[in-house]
C-alpha cells in the first residue's frame, strides 16, 4: 500500500510474515521490493528517499460494541481499528468526533440527551461499512499461508471488478473518498 503523507512523504507498506522483523529489511531490500511491486513499463520509477521508519504492522481489525460505557464516551482508535489497506482510520476518527461534538451541544446548549444516547449506534452504523471496506480491501489484496486456489481465483474476481468495471470503480471510490457521516 502506498498513502501519500505531504508531496514529500510517503507511507509505504509491504507485506511480509507477521512474526518477521523490521531488523530483517534493509533500505537496499525495502527498494528492491518496492520497485518490484509499484515501478510500471513505460513510467519513471519510483522515487528514492530516505527511510524514516520501519516497523511490522498487523492487519487487524477491531470495533468495541457499545462505544460507550456511561458516561465515557470511546473515539478513533479507542473504539475501533481498520487495518492500513483502506487508508480509514483517521477518517474513521474524525466522523466519531463530529458526531460526538453535535452530540455533546445538543446535550450541554439544548439539554437534548437523545445525541448522546445514539452515539454509539450512529458512529457503529458507518464503522460496520468502514469495517467491511477495508477487511474486504486487505483480504482481497493480500496473499495468505495455505490460501487455496478457489480462494485466490475469489480475490481475482473482485480485483478485477473492482478495477474492470464502472459498478466497481464507483463502490471503490465511493467507500475510499468517505462514506458520509451519519450525525
Amino acid at each position: 500500500m502506498m498513502s501519500i503523507r505531504t508531496p514529500e512523504v510517503t507511507r509505504l507498506y509491504l507485506q511480509c510474515e507477521p512474526d518477521d522483523s523490521p531488523d530483517n529489511w534493509s533500505d537496499d531490500r525495502i527498494w528492491a521490493a518496492l520497485h518490484k511491486r509499484l515501478d510500471v513499463d513505460g513510467q519513471p520509477p519510483i522515487n528514492e528517499g530516505r527511510i524514516t521508519q520501519k516497523a511490522v504492522t498487523a492487519m487487524r481489525s477491531f470495533i468495541c460494541e457499545p462505544m460507550r460505557f456511561g458516561r465515557l464516551f470511546l473515539a478513533g482508535d479507542a473504539a475501533h481499528i481498520v487495518p492500513p489497506t483502506g487508508a480509514k482510520g483517521l477518517n474513521a476518527a474524525m466522523a466519531d468526533i463530529k458526531v460526538l461534538g453535535r452530540s455533546l451541544v445538543e446535550h450541554y446548549k439544548r439539554q437534548d440527551q437523545r445525541w448522546l444516547d445514539r452515539y454509539a449506534d450512529t458512529c457503529l452504523e458507518r464503522m460496520w461499512l468502514v469495517q467491511r471496506f477495508s477487511a474486504g480491501l486487505c483480504t482481497m489484496v493480500h496473499q495468505f499461508p495455505g490460501q487455496s486456489a478457489f480462494e485466490r481465483g475469489m480475490q481475482l474476481a473482485d480485483l478485477n471488478y473492482m478495477t474492470g468495471t464502472r459498478e466497481g470503480r464507483a463502490e471503490f471510490a465511493h467507500n475510499f473518498t468517505g462514506l458520509p457521516v451519519l450525525a
